[in-house]
């Protein structure tokens, strides 16, 4: 029998060496590279959430770090059953000014929709932001701030200004504005909203008294189970 002589042999091996050596240096070059980007794009993250909280609750209505001042814990039941909701505490001369919530409209057209609601010490909305969503370009994104002011009726509202009942889309029976075509989005920002006031209502004095976190989220919240379920249609219920 034949034998390959040793040149052959090497001809076979060297290729797959070469790029058994070139796929462990990528590795190792996206490590490094993701070890060294990762802390700018937390800090870039830590920026953006910072500029989101002082819009709806402006220097000078607090003196305390609110990005530091904040806890969170998971909602166990109701209409954010799952989420981890984050509260951030704005303080004035160490008395409560306001909260921001983040938290998610989880029965959006096309998915969950990510809030900040900023909320004052006596229960007024001081504005609502979307940081994120799914919904269909050119009727649900009517809830980008960048391209409808919708998000800026919720300013100045509160459970008391409409009472409960006017807390829906005009086609509800609401006094706030569905959009051409697309009721579903709105409806789903404006019961979000609702229900996180009520949640307010419920914890303010617990919340601002909470010592904080740096570890992670509590057990969960007790008693969220009185609190409004969604007023949304079911998927596929209705059409835009």
């Amino acid at each position: 029998m034949a034998v390959d002589p040793p040149e052959n042999h090497a001809s076979i091996w060297r290729p797959a060496l070469t790029l058994a050596l070139l796929a462990m240096l990528g590795t190792a070059l996206l490590a490094g590279v993701a070890q060294w980007t990762q802390p700018r794009i937390a800090e870039q993250e830590r920026r953006a959430m910072l500029a989101q909280l002082e819009a709806l609750v402006p220097a000078g209505r607090h003196d305390n770090a609110m990005h530091d001042d904040s806890f969170s814990f998971l909602a166990s039941d109701g209409l954010f059953a799952g989420q981890t909701i984050t509260v951030y505490r704005a303080r004035l001369g160490d008395q409560p000014a306001a909260v921001v919530l983040k938290l998610a409209a989880p029965d959006g057209y096309n998915g969950d929709i990510d809030l900040l609601v900023g909320i004052d010490a006596s229960g007024t909305l001081t504005g609502v932001r979307v940081t994120s969503h799914r919904e269909t370009p050119g009727l649900g994104g009517q809830i980008d701030s960048a391209r409808s002011d919708w998000l800026l009726g919720f300013t100045g509202r509160s459970l008391r200004n409409p009472p409960p009942a006017g807390w829906r889309v005009r086609k509800d029976g609401g006094v706030f504005d569905q959009f051409t075509g697309a009721t579903i989005t709105p409806r789903a920002v404006v019961n979000a909203v609702r229900v996180a006031q009520e949640l307010f209502t419920l914890r303010r004095d617990e919340w601002f008294a909470h010592p904080g976190d740096a570890s992670g989220p509590d057990e969960s919240e007790p008693h969220l189970s009185e609190l409004g379920e969604s007023d949304q249609a079911k998927p596929g219920a209705e059409k835009r």
